[in-house]
């Protein structure tokens, strides 16, 4: 007999004894194997940002930060080979890469399993940032804003330091709306949604031509 022949019903014990014991726990803690799962799932490390290096990594390789962005999106790999124009070997080889990054865990089947915390995010002078500001920035603020789908608020006002800091607050609290809906929508199926960016941005301000008049 040989070797795999011997071993085969030795690793099915195994497995259909890891499965009694994980339900045996279950039962006394009331959980189902699902929610067992779930909790293994909420108790793996998260990370929360990159380091420069891995950020200068992906903005250096266009294929590269197109696959970590989907990805982040909860896309799978058959939708982002059906979408762009990336072979399923360059989005396997790209995937790796995120993986010993430690963004995300490419599991059995190709299936993706992101490993990054709910408040994952880029730094703040990183080169991600700096690549959005490059070339994200000029190409979202090239739409006129005046077709059904798109909106674009400007305002301006005097405030007082408490009134900033209450107006700061307001815009994180948008900033986390639309990543709930994000979650809400992950279960719909990729055709019926749309990546939708939200640009807030807020500064202590006044227009060049304004601050040329000033006196002194």
């Amino acid at each position: 007999m040989s070797l795999a022949t011997v071993q085969r019903p030795c690793s099915e014990r195994l497995r259909n004894r890891v499965s009694e014991v994980v339900r045996e726990n279950g039962e006394l803690l009331d959980l189902t194997m699902a929610e067992l799962l779930q909790e293994a799932e909420r108790s793996t490390p998260r990370l929360q940002m990159l380091t420069r290096e891995q950020e200068a990594q992906l903005v250096s390789n266009e294929k590269l930060l197109l696959v970590a962005v989907c990805a982040l999106n909860h896309w799978s790999l058959e939708e982002i080979v059906s979408a762009y124009c990336v072979s399923k070997a360059e989005c396997i080889k790209h995937l790796l890469v995120l993986e010993r990054m430690g963004l995300a865990d490419l599991k059995p089947g190709n299936r993706i399993r992101l490993l990054v915390a709910r408040d994952f995010d880029w730094l703040p002078d990183g080169p991600i940032r700096g690549f959005f500001l490059r070339q994200g920035l000029p190409d979202f603020m090239a739409s006129r804003f005046d077709v059904p789908d798109e909106t674009l608020h400007f305002g301006h006002g005097m405030l007082t330091q408490p009134a900033y800091a209450q107006l700061q607050v307001d815009i994180h609290k948008l900033r986390s709306k639309l990543a709930a809906l994000h979650n809400e929508s992950l279960s719909a199926p990729l055709s019926e949604k749309r990546g939708t960016a939200l640009l807030l941005a807020m500064r202590v301000w006044e227009p060049q031509a304004f601050r040329r008049l000033k006196r002194g």
